[in-house]
């Protein structure tokens, strides 16, 4: 059986066992470690956060309607999570908003301004021209709580795939194998998926800090 690499929680054989032994308190620690980061990847899937909801809430009723048919071909993370993508697939679907996996990348604009880079004719091209600049560490609640709520609002403007991976990688860490099984991708499709992502992030957030230093 393949390991959790969730450390917040027992190894997975210990897991399966509690579950299987109708364990309330285990079945808690599941919803509070994986419930936020499901509802973000439902999200990607449906169009309103009611769908979303709905769609980890059966997540979790088919999960423990087949825990005893778990054979531990991965680990119980990413079993729970392709119960979840697949369940969000199928009422997207419903509410026609779904975008095929497998489609071709977006056609996008740079994730990043060519203009940053050295040209072919540098000493380095294809490097920074100049590093961007350091964030400040947010200090006191008010301007943490500000910047957590601008890392949301950008998570939500992603597109729906860039949006599940970042979410998989960057929220609910996990490992770029098990986002490739969860989301059934390719190792290459992750990759561009998750750098356009972060990219699209990183650029809210310099423009942020940006403004605060302008304006202190």
């Amino acid at each position: 059986m393949k390991s959790s690499t969730d450390g917040r929680l027992p190894p997975d054989d210990v897991v399966v066992a509690a579950l299987r032994a109708g364990d309330e308190a285990m079945f808690a620690a599941l919803l509070d470690t994986w419930s936020r980061g499901m509802l973000w990847l439902a999200r990607s899937h449906v169009s309103t956060n009611d769908s979303a909801e709905e769609v980890v809430q059966d997540t979790w009723l088919a999960v423990i309607k087949g825990i005893d048919d778990f054979e531990g071909r991965s680990s119980v993370k990413t079993w729970v999570y392709r119960i979840l993508v697949n369940t969000a697939k199928k009422r997207g679907m419903r509410e026609n908003r779904t975008i095929p996996w497998s489609s071709a990348f977006e056609q996008e604009s740079p994730t990043v301004d060519p203009a940053r880079f050295q040209d072919a004719d540098d000493p380095c091209p294809g490097h920074w021209k100049n590093f961007p600049a350091a964030w400040p560490t947010p200090e006191g609640e008010v301007l943490a709580s500000e910047v957590r709520g601008l890392i949301a609002a950008a998570l939500a403007e992603l597109p729906p795939r860039q949006r599940a991976v970042i979410t998989l990688r960057d929220v609910e860490g996990c490992a770029s194998e098990e986002v490739c099984e969860i989301l059934e991708i390719s190792a290459a499709n992750q990759r561009v998926l998750l750098h356009r992502a972060r990219a699209s992030v990183r650029g809210r957030l310099e423009d942020y800090f940006e403004t605060a230093r302008r304006s202190a």
